[in-house]
């Protein structure tokens, strides 16, 4: 079967200009392809009128209601039309487009969304009367007198009503519903000292809250960690790393979760450049990297992270929606966000997310009870003592601060003293549960170790200091490989050529559209190293920069950091339990093992007793 092809024309067809109306239909298709990126639109103008308040109202997925309503500076009477003409802005003068502060800048959102719905703006200036205009389908009638007390309300009623094509397009109600929800959350992190409200207003009234996030006091990480911990969670704000780093005219602030507390999905991203939200694999690319060693395939990390600069140092006008960017040195922001979030990280030493315990708690399955004991219902320390005598032989010997025991030192040393335990974050060993579980005891709780996952992350930490002190060794090929590759590819490829050789894989020029790779890194044994140049490659077309190399040597190391670390089975004596213990405290990264899992697990005593109604 022919198939004809619709771009060839017999016939000559003569240029004309489209009118004025198919120009903004066309560019509505680039600006608002649904409602959230409607919403995102009439949000950022909030902002930029220096909005305090902000609230969101819409109905049937933003398909039949969007309204925004702010307490910014407003609009005269006289500023209306204009607002709807194409490329008519207050935020820019045209004179350099690299100096962007504001979030918009284009002037084509107000004429995009007239030419494909129904919009009404009320708005009123200080010390003017409230007007308010009125466009459907690109037909504009007004400005007009209106009742309002100050800022600015635009309201969008049947978006894509003029394009009812576009109509089909659209996802259901409740997803459309929840892009509008996670574009007023990205929103609403990037600007903490504004108060936000998003109502679901389906079927009339006032409608029910979907987010509410008041407005934020203090200092820059104090207003965003409440912000963040209103918006993601306070599990998230309680499991985060305050990131602060700085690198050539580049800041990194924000804040990353530890390894541990990792999710499913990458959908607790979130990255901002000047205060914009973006979606950019570059940057995507590097938090991914920065934790590439630390959590399994399936996992991933989560983080809020801000990149300010001078504005002329990355360009935000690649693409209508302004969810792009392109950095000046894109090397230099990458290189920021991966040493940032690996030092954060490596200072964090031991420490455990929180929500393994919740975990553990909820897996435990106490008896159920009868009726609750109160505290006046229990005996007295004293006469709980004289009961322990009282009892079977051999439990009274047992009035220790502990009630667990371990083994003594094959040299008759006796096991720490309880208050030992005090001293240190993981606590003092008590016991070694089916040789492969340390239970230790805590100044206000108790500490449950896997002693191989534990040691297994130490070893590996070792094993990567070593290498990084040494270098990796190289091992020469008696005869180099030619790997054939497209021109543009080889010499992507080559320009990385100084990097790869310090991992210990050496390649060089061989004609045109071809490499030699004349050694490897002797950690990886024989090895295919024209399917590791072809996965190098294919890192570096994705994400700019190429982990695939270290990270197939470190999965080496951690294959020899298992094979060489303590083994379930092997019973320990308490010194070599709080041995571990100890250099577990000290190493960075080992509150989880190679593979992501947690090495340990802490329960507070408070934890405890209320799993046996003692509350």
């Amino acid at each position: 079967m022919v198939q004809a092809d619709l771009n060839i024309r017999q016939d000559r067809a003569p240029i004309r200009q489209l009118d004025e109306g198919a120009i903004n239909r066309i560019a509505a298709g680039e600006v608002v392809e649904r409602p959230a990126a409607a919403v995102k639109e009439l949000v950022e103008n909030a902002l930029d009128a220096g909005a305090r308040r902000i609230e969101v109202a819409q109905a049937d997925g933003g398909k039949t209601l969007i309204r925004v309503s702010d307490d910014g500076c407003g609009m005269t009477a006289d500023d209306l039309p204009l607002a709807l003409a194409r490329h008519a802005t207050s935020k820019i003068d045209g004179s350099d487009l690299l100096d962007i502060r504001s979030f918009g800048f284009r002037g084509e959102a107000l004429p995009s969304l007239g030419a494909v719905g129904r919009l009404t703006i009320a708005s009123r200036a200080a010390g003017s009367d409230a007007a308010e205009i009125a466009v459907t389908g690109g037909r504009m009638s007004g400005p007009r007198p209106t009742a309002l007390n100050s800022g600015t309300v635009v309201t969008l009623r049947d978006i894509f009503h003029a394009t009812p094509a576009r109509l089909k397009f659209l996802r259901t109600d409740r997803a459309e519903a929840q892009a509008i929800a996670d574009t007023v959350r990205r929103l609403a992190m990037a600007a903490p000292q504004v108060a936000f409200t998003l109502r679901d207003v389906s079927g009339g009234g006032e409608g029910r809250v979907v987010l509410r996030a008041d407005a934020e006091t203090g200092d820059l990480f104090d207003a965003l960690a409440g912000r963040l911990a209103r918006i993601l969670g306070h599990d998230f704000a309680d499991n985060a790393l305050r990131i602060d780093a700085t690198r050539e005219g580049l800041r990194m602030t924000g804040f990353a979760a530890l390894p541990t507390y990792s999710r499913g999905a990458a959908v607790a991203q979130y990255l901002f450049v000047n205060g914009r939200p973006v979606r950019d694999r570059m940057l995507t690319g590097a938090l991914r990297a920065a934790y590439h060693d630390l959590l399994p395939r399936d996992r991933h990390p989560a983080a809020a992270l801000f990149i300010d600069c001078d504005p002329r140092l990355v360009d935000v006008n690649v693409h209508p929606a302004k969810t792009e960017v392109r950095f000046r040195d894109p090397g230099l922001a990458r290189g920021l966000i991966v040493s940032g979030l690996r030092h954060a990280l490596a200072e964090a030493g031991h420490r455990a997310s929180s929500t393994v315990a919740g975990a553990t708690l909820g897996a435990f399955r106490p008896e159920p009870t009868g009726a609750r004991v109160y505290q006046m219902d229990r005996p007295s320390p004293g006469a709980l003592r004289a009961a322990h005598i009282a009892q079977a032989p051999g439990f009274a010997e047992m009035q220790t601060a502990y009630s667990g025991r371990v083994e003594p030192g094959d040299d008759g040393t006796p096991a720490p003293d309880a208050r030992d335990a005090q001293a240190h974050p993981l606590g003092a060993a008590r016991a070694q549960l089916h040789e492969n579980y340390i239970v230790a005891q805590t100044g206000d709780g108790m500490v449950i170790v896997d002693q191989h996952a534990a040691h297994e992350r130490l070893v590996y930490e070792r094993l990567k200091r070593q290498l990084d002190e040494t270098g990796v060794r190289a091992q020469a090929l008696l005869i180099p490989e030619i790997v054939e590759l497209v021109p543009a590819d080889a010499a992507r490829l080559l320009h990385a050529a100084d990097d790869l050789a310090r991992l210990g894989l050496v390649i060089e020029p061989f004609g045109p559209g071809a490499v030699a790779v004349r050694e490897t890194p002797a950690v990886l044994g024989p090895c295919d190293a024209s399917a590791l140049v072809c996965d190098i490659l294919d890192e570096l077309s994705d994400t700019g920069d190429s982990l695939a190399l270290r990270a197939r040597i470190d999965a080496v190391l951690s294959r020899m950091a298992c094979h060489g670390s303590v083994r379930s089975g092997r019973r320990m004596s308490a010194e070599e339990m709080n041995a571990l213990l100890r250099e577990i405290e000290t190493t960075p990264h080992s509150g989880q093992c190679n593979h992501g899992r947690p090495t340990y697990v802490e329960l507070k005593l408070a934890d405890i007793e209320r799993l046996f109604g003692r509350t």
